[in-house]
């Protein structure tokens, strides 16, 4: 199954690297190319891609606002959004998983990385560079940005699901979860679908979200 992408970059030059390597995939197939945030909204829901490759700074519209029309809470048909930007910044991770991003990655974190990422984004699962959830995690640590901690058992979550949000939140893919816990993909599924329903989150990045906000993945750090 050939994976369809639309790229969002306000540089040509950018958008054309871009093109070039995911193109040398066989999977994948660039769909269409957006210089601004307006134009990539347009697009995406006339081209109805599998994947929004999205940077954060652009005209009109930033990539943030971009990921909130596309797949925030309230989307009537949610789209699969990955953030590609140069910038390393708390605030920009935080906005954009927040806003509905299944993946947040960095332009320099390579190629492997940038692929993985589109792939992950299509089978469902979410990637977020290391570097930048190792960032997140000492921010909200330093700062103590827990006002709004629910603990656990508040929750009605299992000693088992919390081992698995302590991996989502780390970025680890299903099967690498299924190794981790000794446990196997199906049941991996499985507890993924109940931790969301019971956190009230549409995703596994809502799920990292809320271990980060809880500290869920403190003692992992």
């Amino acid at each position: 199954m050939t994976i369809k992408v639309l790229l969002a970059d306000d540089q040509a030059m950018i958008r054309a690297g871009l093109r070039l390597l995911l193109e040398d995939q066989p999977d994948i197939e660039v769909v269409g190319e957006a210089e601004d945030g307006a134009e990539a909204i347009a697009m995406a829901r006339r081209l109805r891609p599998d994947v929004c490759l999205v940077d954060i700074r652009m005209p009109k519209l930033d990539g943030i606002q971009v990921a909130r029309a596309l797949a925030g809470p309230g989307t009537a048909d949610p789209m699969r959004v990955v953030v590609v930007t140069t910038f390393d910044l708390d605030e920009y991770v935080y906005g954009a998983l927040r806003g509905g991003a299944v993946g947040f990655v960095l332009k320099d974190a390579g190629p492997t990385l940038l692929i993985e990422a589109v792939r992950a984004a299509h089978d469902g699962e979410a990637l977020v560079s290391p570097s930048v959830t190792l960032r997140l995690l000492k921010h909200l640590n330093s700062t103590g940005d827990v006002s709004h901690a629910v603990p656990a058992q508040e929750m009605s979550l299992s000693e088992r699901e919390i081992e698995v949000v302590r991996t989502v939140a780390r970025g680890l893919t299903n099967r690498e979860i299924a190794a981790e816990l000794f446990i196997s993909l199906s049941t991996v599924k499985s507890h993924i679908s109940g931790i969301q329903t019971k956190l009230g989150v549409r995703n596994r990045v809502g799920i990292a979200a809320w271990a980060w906000e809880n500290r869920i993945v403190h003692s992992a750090t």
